[in-house]
């Protein structure tokens, strides 16, 4: 039996005939030496001259992982001791140090998405990448560019920036770029397609769920993000748990040789996700390095060589690749710490290795502050002096432990039913972590708070200095409300987590909640932590909710954040990195893909919405959000005005289609400039977004942001540079990167569709 989308993959180079009548992906053999040129030359001159003194026993032994007592690395490669290798420790994640102490925990990536602010995303990677050094961590398993955010359910949507897969990239980029210039490699994850974790990977006997994305999509949407790492020069790559195209990630030689290192002429090394499946040939498909253990490799590898099944070279190609990005990350010398000196078992002696340093304390409260969306405000915030306040709900207040257990290293101090969660078995969790209040999601992409500022704590604390009075009941579903109450906070929230997805985009506990004390109390301001979208449509238009705050996941600061905001010390700026609907109905694909009678063993997933995800599908099919995708308020206003387009030789694009690693993809062929006033009487930051229509594409798509902070009456120019990509679509035939003839509407605005200035370039 086919698959629906067969038909129109057939004439994609991305896939081929498997003997199930499934699409596959076709073999690209063999896989490409990298080339160490440009930013890795010097890497690549380092490297090559220490594997070319190594045996072909010592190369191997860099390609894998071992167990060691005397570290909790997740992931420990090889040493070479003769020469004075020491060997790499790997470890979570894309959102601060996991599973260890004397480390912070930052804003998560959605609240990063939610500032639309590179610099803050730069700051952020800088100091957390330091942090990973001063433990010895080696690879930093992030930041993660998939999943972006197909389905509203995904569990680990909020591992990553943005649904937009531009920008996704943007923010991905200076992630990097500040990670490796703390001196850790960052490995970008996972690659590709990895949209949902049911069935994310084998288990039980039943296969790992096929994504069936045709090319277009895949180099317009899922890789887009991809390439912005790459070009920023990432050093290691991790390949996912999920079949593309009915191949799995770690073994399918169309996506690591013939797109990730030939296309992308990537010169770091692919990194297997763990456990992940693959073979003995995944080495001749691409594969570089595989976690925890030797996997299908170690002795079986050096066996291959011997017996013509794998080529020497190719061992010495992944050994290279390791070792330049050991340099490329500046790991030589005595500058790293011994791998792994920070990462030891909490329960046993061992060495304080503090890896907190001051100069991150503003980044990571600034971050908590930036990442505050607010969706509704009638004049509620902020506070003016209240004499009483009320809280309620259980996300106001500390979990009850926070201590060494896996509720700690895992991220599920406030949900402990998914503590003891199996991971590959069927679980419905509530959808409110009822346990307390979350800075984090669940599992890898978790990180260690140092302590946890929670919103309760940080009202009491400002409550003290001003002679405020607070009330608080954080268990009632129908808590009473003193009369007398200036304003009543609620607050709610809506975890996620690796391994399984959401059941839903709401709870019923919570929003009956929010209904009750707006009931009872005429002010009532609603504060969302949320681990993804969370639909407020059960409640948003009662007339007595006066204000609503998605606050994401702020990370450790995230009381002194939210009242920093409350109280207009800070001024919101954040805007939604997604669009939230009104109606679950309202999003083009909602949930994760399942098995069905034709498929018991063998799960199929169908990509035939194209790119149309998110802001793209509401856009085309006019569906009219409640709060849509670039969406936040302010405490001022901003006009736009003085719209300047120039195009620099967009009408002369050289012929033929271009390669993804061709430098002149990235030339700047038309510049927008805009000027933002800031036209109300408080300081703010607004963020001008750029959007593109681009012929025979979704109405519109962002290809441009700018986050600039105003006086009141001060104005500045915003330019936006638009390079070729940018006005780029993917021929299928041709396999490069074309622009067509035609309109290219310019849309700038506040949000997606709060557009307030256009115009057009024509090519």
């Amino acid at each position: 039996m086919l698959s629906s989308l067969v038909t129109a993959l057939l004439a994609s180079p991305l896939v081929a005939y498997a003997s199930s009548g499934y699409a596959q992906s076709p073999p690209v053999l063999p896989s490409p030496p990298g080339k160490g040129a440009g930013i890795w030359a010097d890497a690549y001159g380092n490297a090559r001259d220490l594997v070319g003194q190594m045996t072909l026993e010592e190369k191997v032994n860099i390609t894998r992982g071992f167990t060691v007592s005397d570290n909790v690395c997740p992931g420990i490669t090889g040493t070479v001791p003769r020469l004075g290798w020491p060997g790499m420790c790997l470890h979570d994640a894309g959102n601060g140090v996991r599973a260890t102490d004397l480390v912070n925990s930052y804003p998560s990536a959605i609240h990063v998405g939610a500032s639309w602010d590179k610099r803050m995303a730069y700051k952020r990677a800088y100091y957390m990448g330091q942090e990973f050094k001063a433990k010895g961590v080696n690879v930093l398993l992030g930041p993660n560019a998939g999943p972006l955010g197909r389905i509203p359910l995904g569990g680990r949507n909020w591992e990553g920036f943005s649904v937009d897969p531009y920008l996704s990239g943007q923010l991905i980029a200076e992630t990097i770029v500040g990670h490796q210039d703390a001196g850790v490699i960052a490995s970008i994850k996972h690659f590709i397609a990895n949209e949902q974790e049911t069935y994310r990977r084998p288990y039980f006997g039943v296969e790992a769920v096929s994504a069936n994305v045709d090319d277009k999509t895949l180099h317009e949407f899922y890789l887009w993000p991809f390439m912005d790492g790459v070009r920023a020069g990432v050093a290691s790559v991790m390949c996912s748990y999920n079949r593309i195209n009915n191949t799995y990630a770690c073994e399918n030689s169309k996506l690591m040789n013939g797109v990730l290192k030939t296309e992308l002429a990537f010169n770091g090394f692919v990194l297997l996700d763990w456990n992940a499946q693959h073979k003995l040939e995944s080495a001749n498909a691409g594969l570089d390095m595989v976690m925890p253990g030797a996997g299908s490799w170690g002795n079986n590898l050096t066996e291959a060589v011997r017996n013509g099944t794998v080529g020497e070279d190719r061992v010495t190609d992944m050994a290279t690749r390791i070792l330049a990005a050991w340099y490329h990350a500046g790991q030589n010398g005595t500058g790293f710490p011994e791998p792994g000196i920070g990462m030891k078992n909490l329960t046993q002696p061992h060495e304080q290795v503090d890896a907190r340093i001051p100069e991150s304390k503003p980044v990571i409260l600034d971050g908590a502050v930036a990442g505050h969306v607010l969706v509704k405000n009638n004049d509620a915030l902020p506070f003016k002096n209240p004499v009483m306040l009320s809280v309620y709900g259980y996300d106001a207040t500390v979990p009850g432990t926070k201590n060494t257990d896996i509720l700690f290293q895992l991220g599920y101090t406030s949900s402990r039913e998914m503590g003891q969660a199996v991971l590959g078995t069927e679980r419905h969790f509530d959808q409110a972590a009822r346990g307390g209040t979350i800075v984090t999601g669940g599992r890898a992409g978790a990180n260690a708070p140092a302590y946890i500022n929670d919103p309760l704590s940080a009202i009491q604390h400002r409550a003290k200095a001003d002679g405020t009075w607070v009330n608080w009941d954080l268990i009632s579903f129908d808590p009473d409300v003193n009369a007398a109450s200036d304003a009543c906070l609620v607050f709610i929230n809506a975890i996620a987590t690796e391994g399984w997805d959401r059941d839903g985009l709401h709870d019923d506990f919570s929003d009956g909640l929010v209904l009750n004390v707006a009931s009872k109390c005429a002010n009532t301001i609603v504060v969302i932590h949320a681990a993804g979208i969370r639909l407020v449509d059960q409640w948003i238009d009662h007339p007595n909710i006066t204000a609503a705050i998605i606050a994401h996941l702020p990370g450790q600061d995230s009381g002194e954040a939210l009242v920093k905001l409350l109280y207009g010390e800070a001024g919101f700026s954040g805007k939604l990195p997604y669009t939230l609907a009104k109606n679950e109905s309202d999003y083009g694909v909602y949930a994760p893909c399942n098995r069905g009678p034709s498929n018991t063993t063998d799960p199929q997933c169908d990509f035939t919405e194209g790119v149309y995800i998110d802001y793209r599908h509401f856009d085309e099919k006019d569906v009219v959000p409640r709060f849509e995708f670039g969406y936040g308020l302010s405490y001022t206003t901003f006009n736009y005005s003085s719209l300047f387009i120039e195009p620099l030789g967009i009408d002369s694009e050289p012929q033929g289609p271009l390669s993804s690693s061709d430098d002149k993809l990235w030339e700047v062929v038309a510049t927008v400039n805009a000027t933002i006033t800031n036209s109300g009487s408080v300081a703010g930051a607004e963020v001008a977004q750029l959007y593109l229509s681009i012929p025979n594409a979704p109405p519109k798509q962002l290809r441009g942001f700018e986050k600039v902070p105003l006086s009141p009456g001060q104005s500045a120019e915003i330019v936006f540079e638009l390079t070729r990509r940018d006005f780029s679509v993917w021929d299928i035939v041709a396999q490069g990167w074309t622009i067509q003839s035609g309109e290219y509407p310019v849309h700038v605005g506040a949000s997606s569709r709060d557009i307030r200035l256009t115009g057009n370039i024509a090519v």
